[in-house]
């Protein structure tokens, strides 16, 4: 299975991840001015001003309301052998779940990702997990370098969230996509 962003977050699901909606609460009154996109989304951006203290409160009161369920949450399905989970959505994870996956997985972090930062996403699920590899890191990419073709016109907000950020090199992701079906066919092909 390869899943990217939220489709990387029912990949560590699969993979023996549990999360719960109250985890993604913690994570966010925790961390809600280094970690805004991942716990807003699109719905506002903050912008250096005085109006972010505003959005901030805003945010962790709607998300005080409206994610307290504290039940763990898991999937499998026997089928899938091999998971890559590529810029995962994993701050709502318990971490000790993910430490033994229930089968090879493998994380792609971009060192750029505006949307979902790096150290409370990917690079958390691998220093929880000793055997999961690092499929592939690329320091300058964002959220979106995995998207291709890239999506034509993204409305701002997206936009600033998965465009490649300046000096980016998209000839890099032909190597990413090599590193990924080398893990493919390590963990599947006889």
């Amino acid at each position: 299975m390869y899943g990217m962003s939220a489709g990387g977050h029912t990949a560590l699901s699969l993979a023996g991840g549990r999360w719960s909606l109250a985890s993604f609460r913690r994570h966010c009154e925790a961390h809600i001015a280094e970690d805004f996109p991942a716990c807003v989304g699109l719905a506002t951006r903050l912008r250096g001003n005085w109006l972010d203290g505003f959005k901030m409160w805003t945010a962790l009161a709607v998300l005080g309301m409206r994610f307290n369920d504290a039940t763990w949450q898991s999937s499998s399905d026997p089928r899938i052998q091999a998971i890559v989970a590529g810029v995962p959505y994993a701050s709502d994870f318990d971490m000790t779940s993910l430490a033994s996956p229930r089968v090879p997985l493998g994380v792609v972090n971009m060192g750029k990702d505006k949307w979902l930062a790096p150290r409370f996403h990917g690079e958390a699920v691998l220093k929880a997990c000793p055997s999961c590899a690092s499929v592939a890191n690329l320091p300058d990419g964002g959220h979106g370098a995995l998207l291709s073709p890239f999506p034509p016109r993204l409305p701002d907000a997206a936009a600033e969230l998965l465009n490649d950020p300046p000096g980016f090199d998209r000839t890099l992701l032909a190597e990413v996509d090599r590193k990924i079906a080398a893990f493919f066919r390590k963990h599947l092909l006889p």
